[in-house]
């Protein structure tokens, strides 16, 4: 999965979290926490990638196999999870407040998508 992908998911992941907080506060129904539960694991899901071990591997081998394959996803994710709060933490300390949680990340999600963080750039 492309850099800008992961890090589309991960701000898809943080604002979802927001939307089940507030629904909590709020009081409203279980079922709706649920389902945004359920849209964050699968996101988190995606953004890993699937693993073959053969069946014969030693446990070893298999640790290798799992550490190579998560490995730069994790990694990917980690920087992802960083940006975002980095950005909402230097939001916060200017002392913005005409701007939202949710609007810092709307902003990132723009500057992600016109390729501000591409690997490289």
């Amino acid at each position: 999965m492309q850099r800008a992908e992961v890090l589309k998911r991960v701000i898809g992941i943080l604002t979802e979290a927001e939307e089940i907080r507030r629904a909590a506060e709020a009081g409203e129904d279980e079922d709706d926490s649920e389902l945004g539960s359920s849209v964050v694991t699968q996101m988190l899901n995606e953004m890993l990638p699937a693993i073959r071990v053969p069946a014969d591997a030693a446990p070893q081998e298999v640790a290798r196999l799992v550490a190579r394959a998560l490995g730069p996803a994790l990694q990917t994710m980690i920087s992802g999870f960083t940006l975002a709060f980095s950005s909402l933490a230097m939001t916060h300390d200017s002392g913005r407040s005409d701007v939202s949680s949710a609007e810092v990340l709307q902003t990132l999600a723009f500057q992600v998508e016109a390729g501000l963080f591409d690997e490289g750039a």
